[in-house]
């Protein structure tokens, strides 16, 4: 167990992307227990300079958070989100999977092309499954890399509205999404079907 310990620290040390038990075992002998041997990781690596943490269904070394400012100079800022995809972003995060049409109805606005592209290609948002609705229009949800930018285990870990209010990044008022989504939309699902995406997307 010692040996398959040294295998998984060494697979995750050197992905550059979260890798899952199935991976880890593929990689490994024939009747490794990478599962045990990943849990004997992370509590070897407990207190130390960087931590062996799960990321939706992966698990990856990353830098401990309270040390994550000794990186700080090495952050470099490509691109910044425009107020359209920030707001778009935090919904499919927090109503996932959603469609155009149910991100439209929460904002008021509608979504341009431009705005989803953007957070595609950020590979932060991903296609989901097709709704089974008139024009089984596509839905969103955020992707593992989203998670581990954010230093999340998965969506069910975001901030709440009583820590977003003590951080000061919501108003004391009802919230946009407050309102339930309109179930009987088929109209509108059906026109994100036409045009909301390309061919190329359908499963």
């Amino acid at each position: 167990m010692a040996e398959q310990e040294r295998m998984v620290e060494a697979v995750l040390f050197a992905s550059p992307e979260p890798v899952t038990i199935a991976d880890l075992e593929a990689r490994m002998p024939h009747g490794s227990d990478a599962a045990q041997a990943l849990e004997l990781l992370r509590k070897r690596y407990e207190g130390r300079g960087v931590r062996v943490v799960r990321v939706g269904d992966a698990w990856a070394i990353r830098t401990a958070p309270d040390l994550g400012f000794l990186m700080q100079k090495e952050t470099v800022e490509t691109r910044k989100l425009s107020r359209a995809a920030i707001e778009t972003l935090a919904i499919v995060a927090y109503h996932q999977p959603c469609t155009r049409a149910e991100i439209e109805e929460i904002r008021g606005v509608s979504v341009s092309r431009g705005t989803i592209d953007q957070l595609l290609e950020m590979e932060w948002i991903r296609l989901g499954r097709r709704r089974m609705t008139p024009g089984r229009p596509v839905t969103f949800v955020v992707t593992p890399q989203f998670l581990d930018h954010f230093g999340l285990e998965s969506a069910r870990d975001l901030p709440g509205l009583k820590e977003l209010r003590a951080a000061g990044l919501l108003e004391n008022r009802p919230p946009p999404g407050a309102m339930p989504l309109g179930e009987g939309r088929d109209e509108d699902e059906g026109d994100e079907g036409e045009d909301g995406q390309p061919e190329l997307f359908e499963e």
